[in-house]
């Protein structure tokens, strides 16, 4: 008999999950995960924190988002009903809002005036700027020039917030050497910054927070089936890049073991490629920016380049606590390619009227396969995490559309 997992004692107290996890940081910078550990511990337990956090999701992101049955594509796919998470109607256009208030209140209690973070496909730059903004804070994004040139739309947006937009041009200029750049200055800065990080990434207790924040999707999500559907979901899908929208809609079902879960890396050319990120498909374990997971890797055990057409899911590894629920079987990772999901970007506007981000396309494009294998009392969530406004340029590139003459 199978020994039933309690999720909530994961991760430990050292950031575990399982061998996946831990802090490796710089000996200069423990001090100060230790103290935001500390004060996120004391925060969770402080009514106050709750009560600004809560005003905050409601009033200011807008939510609870919908549950929205996607009733054209259910039918374009022939079996199961699709619901879209739409968490790309929240404030700024995207679940990474969520996590960045949550950071921002908390470096608000560690008297924090001056906000790093790091960027890929601009959203989490771009709610980072926001909330900064909300409360006077001084803001930097660190963004590599590739992504720069690709979120053009983002990149205005948050110039136009007061952010401070730092180009990166070391290793492939993507998200990953933004991050190493934003680590940098944190270390550099320790007196007076905090790092909001955008995903379920980095030293413990940042995978933790970033979880903590984001469950308030499938919080919303579990309620909002009951009340439609009178039943649980048979499927729960999502994009990843780190992970962070996906163990934002996954983590309030894990317990559900009937309920199946699949997270969808970005395939890029194709995982039999170099060109990809698919780094549970076909990664191994290392360390990078301080926490150990599943990484793509040379033969010599160099972090090697990703590839995505999504810059959110341009990353060569992914959240410790997706390593460990692939590890024991909790969760499904597959992935989807460049194409696939340039054609359910297609798709899902002209079927529903929704113009989706480029990350949870991937997401889509996989069901649009997958969901022909289940039947009519299937019950799907999808988390619509992003809107494709920032994508607009991208893809009429990619699609050989000239957007210069509108």
């Amino acid at each position: 008999m199978k020994k039933k997992i309690n999720y909530d004692l994961f991760p430990d107290s050292f950031g575990h999950f399982g061998e996946f996890g831990g802090r490796f940081v710089a000996e200069t910078l423990m001090p100060l995960i230790l103290e935001v550990e500390k004060e996120y511990i004391k925060a969770k337990k402080d009514p106050k924190f709750k009560k600004d956090l809560n005003y905050y999701f409601e009033n200011y992101i807008g939510r609870p988002s919908p549950l929205y049955f996607a009733e054209r594509i259910s039918k374009k796919i022939g079996g199961p009903k699709i619901y879209f998470k739409r968490d790309e109607l929240n404030h700024t256009g995207a679940h990474k809002i969520n996590n960045c208030v949550g950071q921002i209140l908390l470096a608000k209690r560690m008297r924090k005036k001056r906000i790093v973070a790091e960027t890929g496909a601009g959203q989490h730059g771009l709610a980072t700027a926001t909330v900064c903004a909300l409360f006077d804070l001084e803001c930097i994004v660190y963004m590599g020039e590739e992504d720069i040139k690709r979120q053009a739309p983002n990149v205005f947006k948050m110039k136009l917030l007061g952010a401070q937009i730092i180009p990166v041009n070391s290793g492939t200029s993507t998200l990953k050497d933004a991050m190493n750049e934003a680590l940098r200055d944190w270390v550099s800065n320790v007196e007076n910054t905090f790092y909001v990080i955008g995903t379920a990434a980095g030293p413990h207790p940042y995978p933790l927070m970033v979880r903590d924040f984001q469950s308030i999707i499938g919080e919303e999500a579990k309620e909002q089936i009951l009340r439609a559907e009178n039943r649980l979901p048979s499927l729960l899908i999502a994009c990843i890049g780190g992970g962070s929208n996906a163990l934002g809609l996954f983590y309030p079902f894990l317990k559900e073991e009937k309920i199946k879960i699949i997270g969808v890396e970005a395939g890029g050319h194709g995982i039999s490629t170099s060109k990809h990120a698919a780094s549970i498909s076909r990664g191994k374990p290392g360390i990078l920016h301080g926490n150990h997971t599943f990484l793509l890797q040379d033969n010599d055990g160099q972090i090697a380049d990703a590839h995505s057409i999504s810059a959110g899911l341009d990353y060569p590894g992914i959240g410790p606590e997706h390593s460990w629920l692939n590890k024991i079987g909790r969760v499904s990772y597959v992935s989807a390619t460049d194409k696939e999901a340039l054609s359910a970007f297609k798709l899902c506007s002209r079927l529903e009227g929704i113009i989706p981000a480029l990350e949870p396309s991937h997401a889509l494009a996989y069901l649009l396969k997958y969901g022909k294998k289940l039947n009519k009392n299937d019950l799907v969530i999808m988390n619509m995490c992003g809107r494709g406004d920032k994508d607009i340029f991208a893809v009429s590139e990619k699609l050989g559309l000239n957007l210069k003459g509108f």
